[in-house]
């Protein structure tokens, strides 16, 4: 794949809300909206030649490190949307992609922004891509959805805490806690009453350790305003930060 233009770049991906991804309110749960656009990112690449196979035949594979999501409303049961996603830059050793999602009539539902490293599978350490993939990445740097790069996090030492330990069915095929599992820990926090009153418009997370099978979280809850909050997961075996997060209502 060579086509460096906007059309050979960008890929748009239809998909139905069921009700396996909504909550008691018929909403698309926060969750499952990131899980389309992660979908969609790994379409994209298996597309570009920089999927999980293009990578392994460089000894490296992709690990999502920060998203930042702007939501403006809800997608709802059964409404089809059409997820937009694209290389858009390179941030330091963060390949940044940015998605647009849009309802049937054309209205953008939501817009995100996410850094992904390309992780040595030898070492463990970021590094740079190079030839072909390199070149898609800074190709389309004037089109963005958001156009900061997602947001860093800082720590979150005080606060509400609760305590999550890892299940069987939060886990993922690479074996460690999948990514929007940490958002769905989020959510869970918050009371039936407030969710029915409140659904995010903005949500920010860094992922910075992986969390295993059986592992425990200690998950402190900081809200700076009634409709801003802040969040910072601890791995209690390893004492070590898995997440930090950031959602804004």
């Amino acid at each position: 794949m060579n086509d460096l233009t906007e059309n050979g770049l960008t890929l748009f991906t239809g998909y139905k809300v069921t009700s396996a991804e909504t909550d008691m309110f018929t909403r698309i749960r926060a969750g499952a909206l990131v899980n389309l656009l992660i979908q969609s990112a790994i379409n994209s690449a298996e597309k570009l030649g920089f999927g999980f196979d293009g990578l392994k035949e460089k000894q490296l594979f992709w690990v999502l490190s920060r998203l930042t999501v702007e939501i403006y409303r809800p997608l709802k049961w059964s409404q089809e949307t059409v997820v937009e996603t694209w290389p858009k830059s390179v941030d330091g050793l963060l390949y940044l992609r940015d998605y647009i999602v849009r309802d049937t009539q054309q209205n953008i539902i939501a817009r995100a922004t996410s850094g992904w490293l390309a992780i040595d599978t030898a070492t463990k350490k970021p590094k740079k891509m190079d030839g072909i993939q390199a070149e898609m990445f800074v190709h389309l740097m004037g089109k963005c959805a958001i156009h900061d790069s997602p947001e860093k996090l800082p720590a979150t030492t005080t606060g509400e805490e609760f305590c999550i330990k890892s299940g069987y069915f939060d886990i993922d095929l690479n074996r460690h806690v999948t990514s929007t599992r940490y958002i769905d820990w989020m959510m869970d926090t918050y009371t039936v009453d407030f969710h029915e009153k409140n659904f995010p418009k903005r949500i920010s997370i860094n992922f910075m350790k992986e969390t295993m099978p059986g592992d425990s979280i200690n998950i402190i809850r900081h809200n700076t305003s009634d409709s801003e909050y802040f969040f910072e997961g601890t791995n209690l075996l390893h004492k070590t930060v898995a997440f930090r997060g950031k959602i804004d209502f």
